[in-house]
């Protein structure tokens, strides 16, 4: 068995064991390492410390049972194994600058952290060759658009150590709430967008040190003479790119860890391996899903050679 696998099972008996304790000990034992070796190799690979890691995966869990208000936040803490209101509602904050209550008033779009895939950073696939993974299906491939896009919707500044890699910050998902809004306010555009194509963009370009620009909309079959108060356009040039295809079962974990697997698959693994750059941005494209399967795609220019360095 090689060492990712013995990690990639590990994490497999965490997810299984969530609202039970889970020691360390346990955990290397179950893997048939020692717990010095075991607590290295998981850092490593998992991204975080064993007990660390645990919580996190707890709450984001937790996060999916408050969604359920008829259930009490003490009977859901005691769940996971809390021990008081008191406690539960520290760690949270902690965690994601709300209290439960807090969040409960409203349900603000959280990042939170998901659980990885390792086996994703030994693979390697070819172009036009899918990828499956658990409940993902990835496939890359290189497409030509021939004519530019338009894209009106509303963007903003998001700080880099807080969505980026996604799911490894918590706190509130600033892109997630931009989308929140563009779904409550696209009717005022309804005449000019397609109900077909969405895209999200995220730019590096012109962005303060420390931050990327953050763009959500819907393709424009008209272009307005004016736009509503809070509004932009955002165009996706015309031009050679790079798509990851990826598949998901549905459509809240299509964009969510599915699309959290396939940026860092795609950034970490898949571009550093074929010895591609990218301009400093990527583009997210939201088709209208079929009944049965979600699915969405990531858009990525590649550098002519003359440019890379």
């Amino acid at each position: 068995m090689h060492a990712w696998e013995t990690i990639e099972q590990a994490l497999t008996f965490i997810e299984e064991h969530l609202t039970e304790e889970i020691s360390t000990e346990e955990l290397s034992h179950t893997v048939g390492l020692s717990p010095f070796y075991f607590q290295r190799l998981f850092r490593r690979l998992a991204g975080k410390p064993v007990q660390e890691y645990v919580k996190l995966r707890r709450l984001a869990k937790v996060i999916e049972s408050l969604k359920d208000t008829d259930r009490r936040i003490l009977d859901i803490a005691l769940d996971y194994g809390y021990s008081s209101h008191a406690n539960f509602t520290r760690v949270f904050k902690e965690t994601y600058g709300m209290t439960p209550d807090q969040y409960r008033k409203d349900f603000p779009t959280l990042n939170t952290f998901i659980r990885p895939h390792i086996s994703m950073n030994y693979a390697c696939i070819d172009e036009g060759i899918p990828l499956i993974v658990e409940n993902i299906v990835l496939e890359i491939q290189r497409k030509t658009l021939e004519q530019p896009e338009m894209y009106i919707g509303f963007q903003t500044e998001v700080k880099i150590s807080e969505q980026i890699p996604m799911g490894e910050s918590t706190g509130v998902d600033i892109p997630g709430q931009l989308w929140e809004r563009y779904h409550r306010e696209k009717e005022l555009l309804a005449a000019s967008l397609s109900s077909e194509t969405e895209m999200g963009l995220s730019c590096m370009g012109n962005s303060a040190p420390g931050f990327f620009t953050y763009f959500a909309g819907g393709l424009a079959q008209i272009i307005p003479e004016q736009l509503p108060e809070g509004f932009a356009a955002q165009e996706l040039s015309s031009g050679e790119y790079i798509v990851c295809t990826i598949e998901a079962e549905n459509f809240e974990y299509l964009v969510t860890e599915a699309l959290a697997q396939a940026n860092k698959y795609l950034f970490s693994t898949w571009l550093p391996r074929h010895n591609f750059s990218t301009e400093p941005f990527a583009a997210e494209i939201y088709h209208s899903s079929s009944a049965d399967m979600a699915s969405m795609e990531l858009w990525v220019k590649p550098l002519p050679l003359e440019d890379i360095e």
